[in-house]
């Protein structure tokens, strides 16, 4: 559960920021994000635990330069969310391998992740609020938003069907 999570969360993270800088003309810049989203993933399956902060904050800080440079405001605030939750569920992983069985892991990262799902989705209100303020509203973050909130009920369907 929590592996998906994290697969997701990197995608959306470098995705989003891709997206965010594609939209004011920075092609060069997101081809080297896109390289890191890959490099990012790549880290998880070699089980680099230590790339996980260092995407943390170049996300962040990416995300940061955006918003200076006035960027949309949205993704640059989808890429941060979701680059802490990637960051926090690679922190789980490596936190639930030195559990013991009778410390009840399942339970452990079923609440962790719905925690973390509940801060995603707070930041994503506040960010499409932000976005409404600002009315920089576009169609494709309206279907951004529409594809997280599914892969959210996607993931509650799946914990209540176990």
């Amino acid at each position: 559960m929590s592996l998906i999570a994290l697969v997701f969360s990197i995608i959306i993270s470098t995705g989003s920021l891709a997206w965010g800088y594609a939209s004011v003309g920075l092609d060069s810049v997101v081809r080297w994000m896109i390289a890191f989203g890959v490099l990012w993933l790549f880290s998880q399956w070699q089980r680099w635990r230590w790339f996980s902060a260092l995407g943390l904050f170049l996300s962040i800080l990416f995300a940061t330069v955006g918003l200076w440079l006035s960027f949309p405001i949205g993704w640059m605030f989808a890429s941060a969310i979701f680059a802490l939750v990637a960051w926090d569920m690679t922190e789980l992983r490596t936190r639930l391998k030195f559990l013991m069985p009778r410390e009840d892991p399942k339970g452990i990262e079923r609440r962790r992740v719905a925690r973390v799902s509940l801060l995603a989705f707070s930041g994503l209100l506040l960010a499409s609020l932000m976005v409404l303020w600002w009315i920089q509203w576009t169609s494709e973050w309206g279907m951004f938003l529409l594809g997280v909130t599914l892969l959210g009920l996607t993931q509650i369907i799946a914990w209540f069907r176990k």
